[in-house]
């Protein structure tokens, strides 16, 4: 039986909701799909906020061969069938399947199905998912199909790009960021499912699903499956029945590194330790761990341990350089490290009030003092006159002179 989540998924940008910034009037996305512009891009963004359905209503106005893989599972030999250059067990033996389904072979690949048959002369529109888990080699074996046009590459990733897709490629893709959806907008889409439900049940659901349109859908079919209609308690009951996993690696990934995060932050190492171990088995990659520990370093222990940041950073070459298996003793270090270390979020908080500033009063005029003067003419002016190394006095703009945003004293 199709998912409900696969059922009421828009096939065009008339019923996706969302994602204005990119698919509102005159907005990029919109215009290409509206103009059919054949290109190669990225779509970043968080899980359940649009990125499949954005990959398949683009193919669809295209009228392109379009093929779905997970990078997590696919490989080169399964681009080569795209391509027409393979011809591999796997690929006799995948079944056709309905409109951009994709069906997993005998052998455990993801098989590739095309959204429309016939005419070889379309293009062929490649989406990727998850595309950070393809390895260098990988992504260098697709860079000359997309550099030819032989392949139009829809990248989907939930990581910044720049740190995982190669240069190269990155270079031949447009990309686009894709935010978390509004309450407002998960709102829409659960209305969209048909099934009534009481206004504390939804925002129960809204909250719990944090933005991810996919698992709120999964979780209103599950709990019509077991309880035949949807209160608060049923559905915590749903998503707590031990034998329903659903989106088990997207749940798992975030769950797991968020509860990693919140355990250096209380200054468990015992618990760290354990979400570190349970993502290293599961084989999550070791740079995203590294990476979410350098920030922890500034955003959690700051100035409470400055040397934290020379630590977590030490971590992440390590973790470049040695790899699997051994650096995960390097994490362990590290995990150690930063949960025991005393915990300060005022720089963090300090930063993040001058932001407000900044949106607040925008480009306010800076004092002449400390401005910088390499001219005799700007030095007639004013700027940098006054100006004393060690002064007390405020170096503010005029209007927020009096702002504190980092008080220790």
């Amino acid at each position: 039986m199709e998912p409900l989540a696969s059922k009421i998924r828009p096939k065009s940008l008339d019923g996706f909701v969302g994602q204005e910034h990119l698919v509102g009037l005159s907005k990029p996305l919109r215009i290409a799909i509206e103009q059919k512009h054949l290109f190669s891009f990225i779509l970043w963004g968080p899980p359940g906020c649009g990125k499949t359905t954005l990959a398949r209503i683009y193919a669809n106005a295209l009228e392109a061969e379009y093929y779905e893989l997970s990078a997590v599972s696919a490989g080169k030999e399964d681009i080569k069938i795209i391509l027409g250059e393979g011809h591999s067990q796997a690929g006799r033996r995948g079944r056709s399947g309905p409109l951009g389904q994709v069906l997993t072979s005998s052998t455990g690949l993801l098989v590739p199905t095309p959204l429309f048959s016939g005419e070889p002369k379309r293009p062929k529109v490649l989406f990727l998912d998850e595309i950070h888990r393809f390895n260098k080699a990988q992504q260098d074996f697709l860079l000359p199909s997309v550099e030819t046009g032989a392949l139009t590459l829809i990248g989907a990733t939930t990581e910044n790009p720049s740190f995982e897709v190669i240069a190269p490629l990155l270079s031949r893709c447009r990309v686009f960021v894709l935010n978390e959806l509004s309450d407002e907008e998960m709102a829409a889409i659960i209305e969209r499912t048909g099934f009534a439900m009481e206004s504390d049940a939804k925002d129960w659901l809204i909250k719990m699903a944090g933005g991810d349109a996919r698992q709120a859908i999964t979780v209103i079919e599950n709990a019509m499956k077991l309880y035949g209609e949807l209160t608060v308690q049923n559905l915590k009951d749903t998503i707590q029945n031990k034998f329903l996993r659903y989106d088990k690696k997207a749940d798992e990934h975030y769950n797991t590194i968020s509860a990693f995060i919140k355990s250096m932050r209380a200054s468990q190492p015992d618990a760290a330790l354990y979400y570190l171990a349970r993502m290293v088995e599961a084989g999550e990659d070791p740079k995203f761990i590294a990476r979410r520990m350098v920030v922890f370093a500034s955003e959690d222990i700051g100035l409470a341990d400055p040397q934290a940041l020379t630590v977590a950073n030490n971590v992440f070459r390590a973790v470049e350089t040695i790899g699997y298996p051994e650096c995960a003793i390097n994490l362990a270090h590290g995990v150690s490290y930063l949960s025991l270390a005393p915990k300060s979020r005022d720089s963090y908080n300090a930063y993040f009030a001058a932001v407000e500033d900044v949106k607040e009063h925008g480009n306010l005029p800076i004092p002449l003092k400390v401005r910088n003067a390499p001219t005799k003419l700007m030095k007639e002016l004013g700027y940098g006159k006054g100006y004393e190394k060690y002064s007390e006095e405020s170096f503010l703009p005029e209007e927020i002179k009096d702002k504190k945003y980092l008080d220790m004293r």
